[in-house]
C-alpha cells in the first residue's frame, strides 16, 4: 500500500521504521537480563516492583497487544488465501488459520518452536528467492505477463503515474516523499511500542544469552531491510504497469488496502507456481507468528492471572516473598528466606528419577521443601496445555467477527498499533529507572492512551475531508497517525516521570540497590536462573550473592555490543541511508535498476545465511558441549589414580 501511494520512497521509509525498532530492542533486552535475569516476562517485573494494581493494568495491555497482532494475522491471512484460492469461505479461512496458529504449540514448548521456526524461516526465504529468480532472471512466467515484469516496463509505468501530494515532482520514482517519511516515523513509534508490549516477543527474544541475542537482532535488522524491496515493491510496480496498460485499476480500493496486490500479481505472472510459493511462505510466517501469540496469551492467562489471582500456591504478603516458605527474599529488618534450591536437594533428585520412570501425571513427590510446589507447577503446565487448546479454538469465532466487520489490514496495522504507543515509555522506565513508581506507570499509560486517541480524532476531523464519518480511512492518514503517536508518547512520558518523582521513596544508593534486589529475586526455585549463568558467576568468590551490580559486570560486554553496535547501525539506517537516497531526485532508469539489483543481492545473501548459519551454530554448540563433558569425565577418572598414588 505504501509503495502504491508514495512510490519507492514510501517502501524504503516503511522498512527503516521496522529496522530501527529491531535495533533498539537489544538494549532493552540486556537491561532486563541485568536487572531481572530470572524473569521470563516483563509482567513479572511489573508485579515484583509494583504489586497488583500496575500488574493488572499491564496484563490488560499485554493481552490487547496480542489481540492486535492476532487480528493483523487473521486479516493478512484472509487476504492471501482469498486471492490464491477460489471461493474460499470465511469459515474455511478462519478454521485453516486457527489450525496454523495452534499447530505446533504442543510439540515441546518454546524450545521446540525455535527449531521449527528455523525450518519455517528457511522455507520462506527459499520461496522468496525462487520467486525473485523466476520473475527477474528467467523466462519462467506467463508470456502475456512478460511485458509487465521487466525493469523497463515497471520504470515506464511508474514514470507515467503521478503520486499523491508531497512527492518530489509528483513522481513515484523518488525517495523524497513527505507522506512516506511521516508514515515511516509513525510506524517506528508503533512497531517499537508493540515490540516492547507483546509478550510473544519477550518469550523468545530473552531466551537467548545476551551476546548471542544482541548479534541476532543486528542480523535480523539487516535481513529485514531487503525484504519489502525484494517482493512488495516489484509486485506493486508490476501491478502499476498492468493497471496503466489496462487503463484502470484491476483491484478495488478495499482489496488494495487489505494487501491483495502481492498475491494477485504473483498468481498472474507465475500461475499456479507463484500461488503455491507464496501460499507456502505465508503459511510458514503465519504458523510461526500465530503460534507465538497463542502461547503468549496462554502464558499470561495461566501464569499472570490464574497463578497470581485465582489459585495461587501461597497467599503472599508481598510480591518479593518466597513462594515456598512465605518469608522475604530481599534483605531488610525482617527474617529472610533460606530455602535451598532444588539443585542442592537430595529428595528432589529422587523425585525426578521417580518421575522419569513413570508417565503418571499425578506422581507423588516426597521432598518436604519442594514437593508440593513441584506438583503445583505440573498442574499449571496441565492448565496451560488446555488453555492453548481453548485459545486456538477461540480464534475461529473471533476471526469471523473480524471478517464480518470488514476491518482492513492497513487500519489494523496503523491505527490499532498506534493505540499501543503510549505504553512503551512507562514499561521502559519500569525496567531501567529505579525511581519509577506504580502511580507513575499507571498514570502515564491512562493519560497517554487518552491523549493518543484524542489527538488522532481531532486531526482526523479538522484536516481531512469527511472527518470521522470516514473513520477507517481518515484515522490512518499520515498526520492523524503522527499526531496520535507523538501525543501519546509525550503525555505518557511526562506523566510517568513527573508522577514518579513526586511519589518515589528512593533517597540513597542503598535504596536503589534494594529496589533492584526485588527484580534480582525473581526466580523459579525448581529451576533457578543461576544454573544458566554458572560459568559467568564462577568468576566471583563462592557464596557471592548476585546483585544488579554484579550482573552488570557479567553482561558488560553484551551491553557494550548492544549500545555501540546499536548506535552504529542506527546511525547507518537513520542518517547514512536517508542521506544517500535523498541526494537523488527522480531516479533514472539505471539508478532504479541498480536499487532493485542491490535489494535482490541482499536478499540472496540473507537467504544463504538463514539456511546455513543456524545449523552450523547448533553443531558447534553440540561439539563444544560434548568436549566439555568428555573433559569432565577424564578429570573424574584421574581422581582415583591420584588418591592411590598418595597411598
Amino acid at each position: 500500500t505504501q509503495s502504491k501511494q508514495s512510490g519507492i520512497g514510501g517502501c524504503l521509509f516503511f522498512v527503516l521504521g521496522i529496522v530501527l525498532d529491531i535495533l533498539l530492542f537489544p538494549i532493552l533486552s540486556v537491561e532486563l537480563k541485568t536487572k531481572a535475569p530470572g524473569a521470563k516476562t516483563f509482567l513479572q517485573i511489573i508485579y515484583t516492583r509494583y504489586g497488583k494494581p500496575a500488574h493488572v493494568v499491564f496484563c490488560c495491555i499485554a493481552l490487547f497487544a496480542n489481540i492486535v497482532t492476532i487480528t493483523a494475522l487473521l486479516v493478512a491471512g484472509k487476504s492471501a488465501i482469498s486471492v490464491l484460492t477460489k471461493d474460499a469461505s470465511d469459515e474455511f479461512i478462519a478454521f485453516v488459520l486457527a489450525v496454523l496458529f495452534g499447530s505446533y504449540c504442543f510439540l515441546g514448548g518454546l524450545g521446540t518452536t525455535f527449531y521449527i521456526s528455523y525450518f519455517n524461516t528457511a522455507i520462506t526465504f527459499v520461496g522468496l528467492i525462487a520467486i525473485v529468480v523466476s520473475i527477474a532472471y528467467t523466462d519462467n512466467i506467463n508470456e502475456s505477463m512478460s511485458k509487465y515484469v521487466s525493469i523497463d516496463a515497471m520504470y515506464d509505468a511508474m514514470s507515467c503515474i503521478k503520486s499523491t501530494e508531497g512527492n518530489y515532482e509528483d513522481s513515484l520514482l523518488t525517495f523524497r516523499t513527505r507522506s512516506g517519511a511521516i508514515y515511516g516515523l509513525s510506524l517506528f513509534f508503533m512497531a517499537t511500542s508493540l515490540s516492547f508490549i507483546d509478550q510473544a516477543n519477550w518469550q523468545s527474544r530473552i531466551a537467548a544469552k545476551p551476546v548471542q541475542g544482541v548479534i541476532g537482532f543486528f542480523i535480523a535488522a539487516i535481513m529485514f531491510f531487503c525484504l519489502p524491496a525484494t517482493i512488495a515493491l516489484p509486485a506493486t510496480l508490476t501491478y502499476a504497469s498492468m493497471a496503466y496498460e489496462n487503463g484502470t485499476h484491476l483491484l478495488s480500493q478495499n482489496e488494495i488496502v487489505n494487501g491483495f496486490i502481492t498475491p494477485f500479481v504473483l498468481e498472474k505472472i507465475m500461475g499456479s507456481t507463484g500461488a503455491y510459493l507464496l501460499i507456502t511462505s505465508i503459511t510458514m510466517a503465519l504458523m510461526s507468528t500465530g503460534s507465538g501469540e497463542v502461547m503468549a496469551v496462554s502464558s499470561i492467562v495461566v501464569y499472570d492471572i490464574y497463578k497470581v489471582y485465582i489459585n495461587p500456591f501461597r497467599r503472599l504478603l508481598t510480591p518479593t516473598s518466597c513462594i515456598l516458605c512465605g518469608l522475604q527474599k530481599v534483605g531488610g529488618k525482617h527474617e529472610v528466606c533460606s530455602c535451598p534450591t532444588s539443585a542442592e536437594c537430595i529428595d528432589c533428585s529422587k523425585d525426578l528419577k521417580r518421575k522419569s520412570k513413570t508417565r503418571d501425571f499425578a506422581v507423588q513427590y516426597t521432598c518436604p521443601v519442594h514437593g508440593d510446589y513441584r506438583h503445583y507447577e505440573d498442574l499449571l503446565m496441565h492448565h496451560k496445555s488446555w488453555c492453548i487448546v481453548w485459545v486456538t479454538i477461540s480464534v475461529i469465532p473471533y476471526a469471523l467477527v473480524v471478517y464480518a466487520s470488514n476491518i482492513n489490514l492497513t487500519w489494523v496495522i496503523f491505527f490499532m498499533q498506534g493505540t499501543i504507543s503510549p505504553f512503551a515509555i512507562p514499561l521502559l522506565l519500569a525496567i531501567i529507572w529505579s525511581r519509577c513508581t506504580s502511580p507513575g506507570v499507571i498514570t502515564g499509560c491512562v493519560v497517554g492512551l487518552i491523549g493518543c486517541i484524542a489527538a488522532n480524532f481531532v486531526v482526523t476531523e479538522v484536516v481531512y475531508e469527511g472527518g470521522l464519518s470516514n473513520f477507517f480511512i481518515n484515522t490512518i492518514q499520515d498526520y492523524s497517525l503522527l499526531a496520535g503517536c507523538v501525543a501519546g508518547i509525550s503525555l505518557s512520558s511526562v506523566c510517568t516521570i513527573v508522577t514518579s518523582l513526586l511519589t518515589n521513596k528512593i533517597k540513597t544508593e542503598e535504596d536503589v540497590a534494594h529496589e533492584w534486589d526485588k527484580t534480582i529475586s525473581i526466580n523459579n526455585p525448581l529451576n533457578p536462573w543461576q544454573r544458566l549463568y554458572e560459568e559467568e558467576l564462577a568468576q566471583f568468590p563462592p557464596g557471592t550473592k548476585p546483585t544488579a551490580a554484579i550482573m552488570g559486570q557479567i553482561f558488560r560486554s553484551a551491553r557494550n555490543v548492544a549500545v555501540y553496535g546499536g548506535l552504529s547501525f542506527v546511525f547507518l539506517f537513520l542518517v547514512v541511508v536517508p542521506a544517500v537516497v535523498l541526494s537523488f531526485g527522480v531516479l533514472t532508469r539505471e539508478q532504479f535498476s541498480s536499487y532493485l539489483t542491490f535489494s535482490y543481492v541482499i536478499c540472496f545473501l540473507a537467504a544463504v545465511f538463514v539456511v546455513i548459519a543456524p545449523p552450523t551454530e547448533e553443531m558447534y554448540q553440540i561439539v563444544k558441549t560434548w568436549k566439555s563433558s568428555r573433559n569432565t569425565e577424564i578429570q573424574k577418572e584421574k581422581v582415583p589414580k591420584t588418591e592411590l598414588s598418595r597411598l
